[in-house]
């Protein structure tokens, strides 16, 4: 935690805590260290309501904070993931927003969760299979002071939560879709990482994890480049993108397409598929390196336009418009 500087003296700390081992070794851990790190502490569950006796979960991490004097906030969920929806991503969005209205109801610091090492190698190899490119590949974030959510245990094994559970005697909840191959994440932790550990002859879990940390250095860097990049060669008005065409022709693909999606990102709903998606980046890369007057449609219904000097990503609607009045 001082490593990362994940809190200061003073601080609030909302403590995620599902039952389960790794969650209840997090609360148990924070609350030994509590007066140490001068923090105070509150409990966030969220009831997802996907199984039958989720309630019952709750009223354990309610005894739980009852045990250790610290407040319980419970929410839950009010509806269920859509037919064809994922049911993690689903669980992951909504757990995340009612934890930050929380966070933000008691003036909290930051959300602590209890992701041990183990997830973090999980997470690389998940986004490895989802094609997420470097930002995936850098794994779970640890967080720091001025995030919103922190990773305390993110350098220790599932095993080592388990063992401190016993060794205080603890019972943690075990929830069954974690045992259920239908889920993605417990097919690569039941079966895709022990294979890899029996066709190597040894463990792959902090190999794995340390390759994220590094490519997470790497990312930060690229990061910090690209924002000042944008700060040269991109302008933009309301849900509207303006990239100068020459600049960003003249940038490495690699480089540009970075650029290109970090803008995206700024002003456009992130529930969009473009034009971050390699489609979209693609088609404003080719405005830029083509003549001005082309258009190009994006997955999302917006449009890329190239102009006499810049590439302008706008709504489809917007640039009929403005079509429309060009023709009066």
């Amino acid at each position: 935690m001082r490593a990362h500087g994940m809190v200061a003296p003073g601080d609030l700390v909302l403590v995620s805590v599902s039952g389960g081992p790794d969650s209840v070794c997090l609360l148990y851990a924070l609350h030994q260290l509590r007066r140490l790190f001068r923090m105070r502490l509150a409990v966030f569950h969220f009831d997802h309501r996907l199984r039958e006796d989720s309630a019952s979960d709750a009223s354990y991490v309610r005894r739980l904070g009852e045990r250790l004097g610290v407040p319980v906030h419970v929410r839950t969920a009010d509806g269920s993931p859509a037919k064809g929806e994922s049911v993690e991503a689903w669980a992951t969005f909504r757990r995340t927003n009612a934890a930050n209205d929380v966070r933000r109801e008691i003036g909290a610091a930051q959300t602590a969760e209890g992701h041990t090492l183990d997830d973090q190698a999980e997470t690389v190899l998940l986004n490895l299979v989802r094609g997420t490119g470097i930002e995936g590949l850098a794994g779970i974030d640890p967080g720091g002071r001025s995030d919103r959510s922190v990773q305390p245990l993110l350098e220790v094994t599932r095993a080592e939560t388990e063992a401190f559970c016993r060794a205080l005697h603890l019972r943690p909840r075990r929830d069954p879709m974690n045992e259920d191959r239908r889920y993605l994440r417990a097919a690569v932790r039941h079966d895709v990482l022990p294979m890899l550990e029996r066709a190597t002859g040894r463990g792959v879990i902090a190999p794995i994890a340390r390759t994220a940390d590094t490519i997470r250095r790497d990312r930060d860097e690229l990061w910090e480049r690209t924002v000042l990049l944008a700060q040269e060669i991109v302008e933009e008005r309301d849900d509207d993108v303006r990239f100068e065409a020459a600049a960003l022709a003249a940038l490495p693909d690699a480089v540009a397409a970075r650029l290109i999606r970090f803008s995206a990102y700024q002003v456009l709903s992130v529930d969009a598929p473009a034009p971050w998606t390699k489609t979209g980046i693609e088609a404003v890369l080719d405005l830029a390196h083509g003549r001005p007057g082309r258009r190009r449609d994006l997955p999302d219904g917006r449009v890329a336009r190239r102009d006499r000097t810049h590439v302008i990503v706008t709504r489809a609607e917007r640039q009929r418009r403005g079509d429309n009045k060009d023709d009066h």
